[in-house]
């Protein structure tokens, strides 16, 4: 079986910084892309920022600037690291995968971490 399990998330004053990691595990041939996604109450699931492999990135345009998404392929770990933290970015994050489980399937399997808690106070 796959896991991706989130650590970082935290309580921080405007402004602040946070890091947040996602590690996969278990049945892993190859991960493509990972990601970061957010749901603030109320709100539907949104995605933050995405890498593919090779280290291409994409970010939406309210943290462009802010936030930078990396990965360790060696470690099958993706970061976010959140700079300039605001209040309207107060969500739960979820880490994001697309997994090849191994080497006699051409399909990749999306897998999603359980969610860690990200509140910036004013």
């Amino acid at each position: 079986q796959v896991q991706l399990v989130e650590s970082g998330g935290g309580l921080v004053q405007a402004g602040g910084s946070l890091r947040l990691s996602c590690a996969a595990s278990g049945s892993i041939f190859s991960i493509n892309a990972m990601g970061w996604y957010r749901q603030a109450p109320g709100k539907q699931r949104e995605l933050v920022a995405a890498i593919t492999s090779g280290g291409n990135t994409n970010y939406a345009d309210s943290v462009k600037g802010r936030f930078t998404i990396s990965r360790d392929n060696a470690k099958n770990t993706v970061y976010l690291q959140m700079n300039s933290l605001k209040p309207e970015d107060t969500a739960v994050y979820y880490c994001n995968a697309q997994i090849r489980k191994n080497q006699f399937v051409s399909y990749e399997n999306t897998y999603w971490g359980q969610g860690t808690q990200v509140t910036v106070s004013s």
